[in-house]
């Protein structure tokens, strides 16, 4: 069997998997990415993991290649570049050291933009052309699909669309700049959310028992969904920006679509409607009524779809298939 082998690495954890043509998960390994330890620590765990994988396969299903989505990863360079959630420092030489590692061809993508490859070979985007993949987790990362082909821009950075600027006099984010929407529109952003709601409304409420670094989005979305109104006043504040947002998005792109994925939209409607609604109010008159607005529909380990799509398509492009 045809097998590739994918890796995600988020800001929290990183997902190993042997994944098939058809987007069949062979096997995979969750672990914590220690993103505030070195890399060499992480390197150490990654290699550890994939090796117990690769070690339970027949060799009739060993991979052909490597696909790798991180956040901040150059696909011209081969390198992730000043990840603000993962202190590894400047560059990251992460290709060369899987290819080294395992003697086959790697190929790496912004980690939002292999989500987007992924809806777009195996998911929701499976027939469209031209659509917008939003993943809100530890941060917001973004893919954007044009006539059917990921955009990469110039520099192979396009979509990053977490670092557009909601208030200049905002919140600081880690990547330096101050006011992104990744620190209102992610875990992360409305975490701090409800933090300030704590301090502002007297309601009572279960979040006001657990310390930031605890919270989950889980335990807001719970709470939202079990109509605790502080949460659902968080769910309503970020869903307002990033809606706004998203509107912003569309007078650039004209997508079909945008597909929600990430952490925070396990939250379902209780999302979904108040972001539907903001960018609807929010867009220019010749879009309304026009854009879809979708949940990823992939299960909680297909994170690692994205990068085995990514594999894939260098795959087919090197054997001539397309």
């Amino acid at each position: 069997m045809n097998t590739v082998l994918a890796i995600d690495i988020g800001g929290t954890y990183t997902k190993v998997g042997i994944v098939g043509e058809q987007g069949e998960i062979l096997g995979s390994k969750v672990f914590d990415t220690k993103a505030k330890r070195p890399f060499t620590d992480f390197q150490k765990d990654l290699l550890y993991n994939i090796n117990g994988l690769l070690g339970r396969l027949d060799k009739a299903a060993q991979p052909q290649a490597i696909g790798i989505g991180a956040p901040n990863a150059n696909s011209l360079t081969g390198n992730i570049e000043n990840p603000p959630n993962l202190n590894w420092g400047k560059e990251t030489p992460i290709v060369d050291v899987i290819s080294k590692a395992f003697g086959l061809p790697v190929f790496i993508a912004n980690d939002a933009n292999a989500s987007a490859l992924g809806e777009l070979k195996f998911g929701l985007g499976k027939g469209m052309r031209n659509f917008v993949v939003l993943t809100l987790g530890t941060g917001l990362g973004s893919g954007i699909i044009v006539n059917g082909r990921l955009l990469l821009g110039a520099h192979a950075q396009a979509g990053e669309i977490g670092h557009v600027n909601v208030d200049p006099m905002g919140r600081y984010c880690n990547c330096g700049l101050q006011g992104c929407l990744e620190t209102y529109a992610s875990v992360t952003g409305i975490k701090r959310t409800v933090f300030e709601l704590i301090a502002e409304m007297r309601e009572a409420s279960p979040l006001r028992r657990i310390g930031f670094e605890d919270l989950t989005g889980e335990d807001i979305a719970k709470a939202a969904i079990d109509g605790d109104l502080l949460a659902r006043r968080a769910f309503d504040i970020t869903a307002d920006i990033l809606g706004r947002k998203m509107a912003d998005t569309v007078a650039h792109l004209d997508p079909e679509a945008f597909i929600l994925g990430g952490g925070l939209s396990k939250a379902g409607d209780i999302l979904l409607k108040p972001v539907k609604a903001s960018m609807e109010k929010n867009l220019f008159v010749a879009y309304k009524g026009k854009i879809k607005v979708y949940l990823s529909d992939a299960p909680r380990n297909a994170a690692i779809l994205g990068p085995a799509a990514l594999a894939w398509e260098h795959i087919s492009e090197t054997s001539g298939l397309e």
